[in-house]
């Protein structure tokens, strides 16, 4: 009587490289992956981030989805982290910087194109604008040591900032490099350009 051999073990971490513009393709792309590692029963995901930043509502989707998987999610900023990419990396119960990463904040905007703006559209526009900012604050507020006043702040002075400023206010919990050791399971998500 033969008998089919168990499956082979879950990694304990996985290794999840994303350096991409936070957009609808690789929204999907990324929680597809990380509901394979779900379904994997894999403990622990290791996020190496870099991104220009993108679409609010895929960022805010990313975040809300990541915050809910139930394997332990660390996030490291391997190169910028920008705009909308910051609640994404907010999402990670750890977070790590690489030395040379950096931060970039700034406000909501809405790209318009034969768009015809009445009074009512600028209020629709704005009122989407301030609610963005508000959502976006709030995450930062919550997972960070930063306050309404500094958060306004950071929204206004659209300013990339430092790994030392980063860490100062609890964005980033330390500042290291990332180190794969060998034999690790990596997962590289790549995007046409």
């Amino acid at each position: 009587m033969s008998s089919t051999p168990p499956p082979p073990p879950a990694p304990q971490i996985v290794y999840v490289s994303f350096s991409a513009e936070i957009n609808v393709k690789t929204t999907e792309a990324l929680l597809a992956t990380m509901t394979n590692l779900v379904n994997q029963k894999v403990p622990e995901v290791y996020l190496m981030l870099s991104t220009p930043g993108g679409n609010v509502m895929n960022g805010m989707n990313l975040y809300n989805v990541l915050r809910g998987m139930p394997f332990k999610l660390t996030t490291h900023n391997v190169g910028n982290v920008d705009s909308i990419g910051n609640a994404v990396f907010l999402a990670g119960e750890t977070r790590y910087a690489s030395q040379h990463s950096t931060f970039m904040f700034h406000g909501v905007g809405m790209d318009v194109q034969n768009l015809r703006l009445e009074e009512a559209k600028c209020r629709e526009v704005l009122a989407n604008i301030l609610a963005d900012h508000k959502r976006i604050g709030t995450i930062i507020r919550e997972r960070t040591n930063l306050q309404d006043k500094a958060i306004r702040a950071l929204f206004r002075e659209a300013q990339t900032k430092d790994v030392a400023f980063a860490t100062g206010c609890g964005i980033v919990h330390e500042v290291r490099d990332v180190k794969i050791p060998p034999g690790s399971s990596v997962i590289s998500l790549v995007f046409q350009r």
